[in-house]
């Protein structure tokens, strides 16, 4: 190892005299400097390197010898021979001061090193460097946690992120469900992994306060020695050194709270990493506020949806019904067009089918459809009295904001022995198609104005006999309305209906609403159309078994 050697005052620095110390070339210079001969020894240094030096050995240990990494490069330069040696990228630390060592030319008496003192140029490269790389952390967190809707993932993704690139072990407290808090928590280079625990939150310091969405508490207030075994992940290397403890802030509530810890064998948490974990749980709870926003319009949006679907059609006391509803945009599943049955309370009352067309299409459309479902199922005491129903129907759409009219076509349906009879009524609609037995397609005498755009409406009910295997079908101006055909111009008609219905006697009812559906969507090719919907009520061809009560239980087959 070199050694330092200090001339006293008022002695030559080297016995022999060198010219590598002589005159004011280095001795006067206002950078440290360290002349070292061939064996490493120092045989010189100015007053600045004198200075630091000596502020490098006040930690304790021998004075007499210069930092390694200085050493190691002047016996790199001075190793050579019988070739140009190549100037060696000499730098290191002394003290806590960071120097870059330039040599002078090697002679017999030794060489002169330069210390040029680059801790400000030090400091600021890593400070760039630590901002680049948490610009990448940040912009690679949002996109990833943003790219899940769904909360437990988002809360796993949030974990596995916090414990790679913050600290050795992360966990993730949700607000509590229950009595019980959702808990995510993951190790570095683990999976994140799901639980649910029982707690009292003043135990962590802290936690109670983030839950809320206080400011954090500084990781240096936090004692790691008092934080309950459930903080602590199994796995975690030895015991805990450093707790950071922040909330996760959400949108106008707290997200929940995030605990960094790092192991004891690490260094504590920085004030910058505090702050940069801030900036992380930001992040997080954001997405997390989101994602729980998100599953919770999901959860309305789907009970909603169940109310305004059109029902699954069954058999009801021993007469046939079959659905098919096919909405406006293909990646919508409501719109104007409804269809709704409702069962008489046994076979011996009518059953009250209502088909319906809202002006308009899409989601406003379907707000007024719901609207006037409901209103129908309330006027259900009413059904036998078609006329009323749509009265009144009509006065709480008038007295309503929408600005919408609908049309729509009401049947009252009851089996009477192996035929089946229907009162029809249809107000603005088009009046239903009969498929006789023997493939004849009559129209129903019925007719009426619109609901919902004039002070009073006006129709007129006609009565029909379903023989065994003849159909009524219902159906909206979707399907006479589809353009297409070989020019994607031509309407498909009711000609081109009534001749598909032609077609379709004396099938089941199911199979023609399917065939009427697949004739018109072919028709339009991929072309645009209104909502359709289609109902057929059906006598059935058999007779039901001797004894049995017609129709059986309302909800169930016969």
């Amino acid at each position: 190892m070199p050694t330092l050697v200090i001339p006293s005052p008022g002695s030559p620095a080297h016995p022999r005299g060198t010219d590598v110390r002589t005159g004011p070339t280095w001795k006067d210079a206002p950078y440290p400097v360290v002349v070292l001969d061939a064996k490493g020894t120092v045989v010189g240094l100015n007053p600045p390197a004198r200075l630091v030096l000596t502020v490098h050995h006040d930690g304790g240990g021998p004075r007499d010898v210069v930092p390694s990494w200085l050493a190691d490069a002047h016996r790199s330069l001075t190793d050579e021979t019988d070739v140009t040696p190549a100037v060696p990228r000499a730098a290191g630390e002394i003290g806590d001061r960071f120097f870059e060592a330039h040599p002078g030319p090697v002679t017999d008496e030794g060489v002169v090193w330069w210390l040029v003192d680059g801790t400000g140029r030090r400091r600021a490269e890593t400070s760039l460097r630590n901002a680049r790389e948490q610009a990448e952390i940040r912009a690679m967190v949002s996109s990833t946690l943003l790219a899940s809707l769904n909360v437990p993932r988002c809360a796993e993704v949030a974990a596995h992120l916090a414990a790679e690139h913050l600290a050795d072990a992360a966990l993730l407290v949700l607000p509590p469900v229950g009595r019980r808090h959702p808990v995510t928590h993951a190790l570095r280079g683990g999976p994140a992994e799901h639980t649910s625990l029982q707690f009292d939150a003043r135990d962590v310091p802290g936690l109670a306060e983030a839950l809320q969405g206080f400011p954090p508490v500084p990781a240096r207030w936090i004692d790691p020695g008092v934080l309950p075994e459930w903080v602590v992940p199994a796995g975690f290397g030895g015991p805990v050194g450093s707790v950071i403890v922040t909330p996760l802030p959400g949108h106008g509530v707290s997200a929940g709270a995030l605990i960094l810890l790092r192991a004891g064998t690490e260094r504590a948490f920085t004030p910058d990493e505090e702050a940069f974990a801030r900036l992380f749980a930001a992040r997080a709870g954001a997405a997390l506020s989101a994602a729980r926003l998100y599953s919770e319009q999901s959860a309305i949006t789907a009970t909603l949806m169940r109310e305004l679907l059109p029902p699954t059609l069954e058999s009801l006391h021993g007469v046939d019904y079959a659905g098919r509803y096919r909405a406006a945009s293909d990646h919508e599943r409501i719109g104007g067009d409804f269809y709704d049955v409702h069962p008489g309370a046994d076979a011996s009352q009518e059953t009250f089918v209502v088909l319906g067309d809202v002006a308009g299409k899409g989601l406003d459309a379907a707000v007024l459809t719901g609207k006037i479902r409901n209103t129908l199922h309330a006027l259900l005491p009413l059904a036998a009295d078609h006329r009323q129903v749509l009265t009144l129907l009509n006065g709480a759409l008038l007295t309503s904001h929408h600005t919408r009219f609908a049309t729509m076509v009401l049947a009252s349906v009851r089996r009477e022995d192996r035929r089946v009879r229907l009162r029809l009524t249809s107000a603005g609609h088009m009046p239903p198609l009969i498929v006789r037995a023997d493939g004849r397609v009559e129209e129903a005498a019925t007719h009426g104005t619109l609901v919902g755009a004039l002070p009073s409406v006006t129709v007129r009910t006609a009565e029909e006999v379903l023989a065994p295997g003849e159909t009524c079908l219902l159906y909206t101006d979707g399907i006479t309305e589809a353009r297409g055909g070989p020019l994607g111009d031509e309407l498909f008609g009711e000609h081109r209906l009534r001749q598909a219905l032609v077609e379709c006697s004396g099938m089941p009812g199911e199979a023609i609403v399917e065939r009427v559906q697949m004739l018109a969507a072919q028709w339009l090719g991929a072309g645009s159309h209104d909502d359709m919907a289609t109902v057929a009520i059906s006598a059935p061809r058999t007779a039901p078994p001797a004894g049995a009560a017609v129709g059986g239980d309302p909800r169930g087959t016969p």
